[in-house]
This record gives C-alpha cells, structure tokens and sequence, in this order.
C-alpha cells in the first residue's frame, strides 16, 4: 500500500532519506505546469505526464525515495501505485496535491 505524504510532512520525509537524493515526480499535463509549479527545496524535481510514465519508467530508479505529484492527489496516487507495482521500493504520494501544497506548504503557489 502506498503512504501518503501531505505537502506538510514533506520535510520529515525528506529528512528520512537524507543523502539519497528523493526524486519529487509531478505527473501533471504541461498546460498545468504552466499555471503553477513547485519549486526544489532538498529534492529533485522531474515532470512525466502521467500517461507518458509507462514508456519512460526507464527514466526512473526504483531504489530511489520518489514521491509522486498532480493537482488534487488522484493521478499521483495511481502513479504511485503503478511504480510500487513495478518494483519502486520507496515511493509516496502527496496526498492533496499541489492545490495542498500550497494551502501547507508554500503560499506563493497560485491555485487554479
């Protein structure tokens, strides 16, 4: 089962593979990047539409700490479940998104 992670938890999880590198995977269309984005703070960020992920889950390390992204935490949670299924040992989901993201996290994150 996938653990979520709220934007407000980040840091601990964060903290929890200190030296490692966590990869944060924002799966949202190009259109929604557009209209906001998160930036990097103690963590890689990478954009994979989700229906571009089974083609390039070569791109991703199933050892490394991923935690997955979208709007609302939908789409990221079927991603997460989907690289835990092709063996991804440490991966969450960021429950809420990154309309939660910026109600806990980051104010300056516009909403839409």
């Amino acid at each position: 089962m996938v653990t979520q992670v709220r934007p407000s938890q980040l840091d601990d999880w964060l903290h929890r593979h200190a030296g490692q590198q966590p990869l944060v995977l924002d799966v949202r269309e190009a259109l929604e990047l557009q209209a906001a984005s998160v930036q990097p703070q103690g963590f890689e960020l990478r954009h994979i539409p989700m229906n571009q992920i089974p083609q390039r889950l070569g791109e991703l390390q199933p050892d490394r700490p991923t935690a997955c992204l979208c709007h609302h935490g939908m789409r990221s949670m079927q991603v997460a479940l989907f690289l835990e299924r092709n063996g991804f040992d440490e991966v969450v989901n960021l429950a809420g998104g990154i309309d939660a993201w910026t109600l806990e996290r980051d104010p300056s994150v516009p909403r839409y």
